[in-house]
């Protein structure tokens, strides 16, 4: 499965912005749908996932309250909403898809999409 993301930009702290992961293929149900950032000089981090129905999704506790992750698989993309916005969620943006359950680490997801850039300005 192929990922493009896209919807990052800048914002100011306290702004919203909602990030969009569109994907190819017949198969979107058949993936779990992960979001991760990555600061700059810091490890790529978990965001937020979502199971293939959209009934179970897990948030890193940094912005559990503030971010909502959905998916419709009838239009094949997953979404992040992020209200609230702070400085330090600046980082480049990327979703990632993986077959079987709901996982937060890196490593456990097959497909990555290009990445979009998140900028909250103080």
């Amino acid at each position: 499965v192929q990922l493009q993301a896209s919807g990052g930009g800048l914002v100011q702290a306290g702004g919203s912005l909602r990030l969009s992961c569109a994907a190819s293929g017949r198969t979107f149900s058949s993936y779990v749908m992960g979001w991760f950032r990555q600061a700059p000089g810091k490890e790529r981090e978990f965001v937020s996932d979502i199971n293939m129905s959209g009934a179970r999704t897990s948030y890193a506790d940094s912005v559990k309250g503030r971010f909502t992750i959905s998916r419709d698989n009838a239009k094949n993309t997953v979404y992040l909403q992020m209200n609230s916005l702070k400085p330090e969620d600046t980082a480049v943006y990327y979703c990632a898809a993986k077959l079987g359950t709901i996982a937060v680490h890196p490593t456990q997801y097959l497909y990555w999409g290009q990445g979009t850039l998140v900028t909250v300005s103080s």
